[in-house]
C-alpha cells in the first residue's frame, strides 16, 4: 500500500466578512420582522463573522461549484499544476442542483482534461468522505494524486423569501406567525465557503502531512434524522420526502428548507462523538497525549466546553491548549469547515516535523462521525 500525503491546502471565502448585525440585511426579514431567536442563537454559537456568496442586495455572486473551483485553483504552485490532476473528489451538503453531480459541475468549470470523479453527499462528513475517496485511491495505487474538497453555498437556502409563502400561510391561522425554530435556528448558524486539499503519493513543498489513517462511524441504525432538507419529519420520526408532497405543499411547509431537531442534537451529538472517537483511537492505538493539535469541527461555541468535558468523561481528554479552531471568525461552513481549519493551520508556520494532528468531524444528519490522523513530515 502506498503512503498518502496532503501536500497543499487552499480555500475561498466569498466576498467580505459579514458581522452579526449585518446578517438580516443579507438574508432578509421573515414576515418583515427581526427574528426573535437570532440574538440568543448568536450569543450561544459565539460566531462573530461569516461569509456569504451574496451581494448587498441578496443576489447570488457565486455558485457552490464556482467557489469550489476557485479554492482548487488556489492549490496550484511550482509542485503541482491542474493539468496533472488525476482524481477530483468533491463533498458538499448544498449542491447547486440535484443532477448532474457536484463534482461534475466543478470539473466542468475547471476545463482541464478528463479525470476520475467522485461526489460525496451528506452533511458535514461529506467533506471527510470526499477526502477518504482520494486517500484510498492513492493508497491503493489507483492514482498518484487527487484533489479533495468540502464546500457549501447555503446562504440562498436561508434567505427570507424562501419562507415567505409559509409565513403568509401562517398569518391566516395565527395572529403572530413565527417560522418553526428548527428552520429559523440554522439561519444564524451556517455560511458559505470552500476548502481544497492536494493529495500526492510523496511529500512536496514546505509542509506535508502524512495521512496515517481515516475512520468513520454511523449511528443511523439506532437514531432518527436530526438535520435534514427536502422533507419533513413525521410523528414517528421518519422523513417524508419532498417528492411525496403535493407541489403547493413545497411552499406552504417550506419542505425544501434545511431543518434541525435541536433537542435530538443536544441529546446525542456529544455522547456519540466521544464514543466513536474512543473507538477510533483504541482501534489505531493512539494515546490522546500524543496529539499535538486537535481539530474538532464544532457547529457552535455552545458545544466546545461540553465536548471538552465529555472527552474527559470517556478518558480520551485533550487539553484545550492543543485544540485548533477558527469558528468565531470563519463561521460554520459545514463540510468545508475541517478543510478551512487545516488550511489555516497548515499555512500558519506553526507545524513542526513529527507533530500529530487529529481531525474530528461530526454530522447531525443521522449522527455520523469521521476522523483522520496526520503526521507532519
Amino acid at each position: 500500500m502506498v503512503d498518502v500525503y496532503i501536500t497543499g491546502a487552499a480555500k475561498f471565502l466569498p466576498n467580505k466578512a459579514v458581522a452579526n448585525d449585518e446578517i438580516e440585511q443579507k438574508l432578509g426579514l421573515i414576515n418583515g420582522k427581526p427574528s426573535r431567536a437570532k440574538n440568543i442563537i448568536l450569543r450561544n454559537n459565539k460566531i462573530k463573522q461569516r461569509y456569504y456568496a451574496l451581494d448587498d442586495k441578496g443576489n447570488s455572486t457565486h455558485s457552490n461549484a464556482a467557489i469550489t473551483k476557485i479554492a482548487i485553483e488556489n492549490l496550484q504552485n511550482k509542485h503541482f499544476n491542474l493539468q496533472e490532476l488525476q482524481v477530483l473528489s468533491c463533498g458538499t451538503s448544498t449542491p447547486d442542483q440535484l443532477l448532474p453531480s457536484h463534482a461534475a459541475m466543478v470539473h466542468g468549470l475547471l476545463k482541464n482534461h478528463s479525470v476520475e470523479l467522485n461526489s460525496s453527499s451528506g452533511v458535514c462528513c461529506a467533506g471527510m468522505n470526499s477526502l477518504k475517496y482520494g486517500y484510498l485511491s492513492i493508497k491503493s495505487g489507483n492514482s498518484e494524486n487527487a484533489v479533495c474538497t468540502g464546500s457549501e453555498k447555503v446562504s440562498t437556502w436561508l434567505q427570507a423569501d424562501r419562507f415567505k409563502h409559509e409565513a403568509e400561510n401562517l398569518k391566516k391561522i395565527e395572529e403572530q406567525p413565527i417560522i418553526a425554530f428548527q428552520k429559523d435556528f440554522l439561519r444564524w448558524m451556517l455560511s458559505d465557503g470552500a476548502g481544497a486539499f492536494l493529495l500526492q503519493n510523496k511529500p512536496a513543498g514546505e509542509v506535508s502531512l502524512k495521512i496515517e489513517w481515516m475512520d468513520a462511524y454511523s449511528y443511523a441504525y439506532e437514531l432518527e434524522p436530526c438535520m435534514y432538507a427536502g422533507g419533513d419529519k413525521q410523528p414517528n420520526g421518519e422523513l417524508k420526502p419532498w417528492n411525496d408532497y403535493k407541489t403547493e405543499e413545497w411552499l406552504d411547509k417550506s419542505v425544501l428548507s434545511i431543518k434541525q431537531d435541536v433537542k435530538l442534537l443536544d441529546e446525542h451529538i456529544l455522547e456519540k462523538g466521544a464514543l466513536s472517537m474512543k473507538a477510533a483511537l483504541k482501534k489505531h492505538q493512539v494515546n490522546p497525549k500524543d496529539i499535538t493539535y486537535f481539530l474538532p469541527h464544532v457547529s457552535s461555541g455552545y458545544f466546545v466546553d461540553k465536548l471538552h468535558d465529555k472527552l474527559y468523561d470517556f478518558e480520551i481528554g485533550i487539553p484545550k491548549q492543543h485544540w485548533f479552531m477558527n469558528l468565531p471568525y470563519v463561521g460554520n461552513v459545514g463540510s468545508a469547515s475541517i478543510y478551512l481549519m487545516l488550511e489555516e493551520l497548515m499555512n500558519s508556520g506553526k507545524l513542526k516535523k513529527g507533530d500529530k494532528l487529529l481531525l474530528s468531524v461530526p454530522e447531525s444528519g443521522r449522527f455520523s462521525y469521521a476522523y483522520a490522523y496526520l503526521t507532519v513530515v
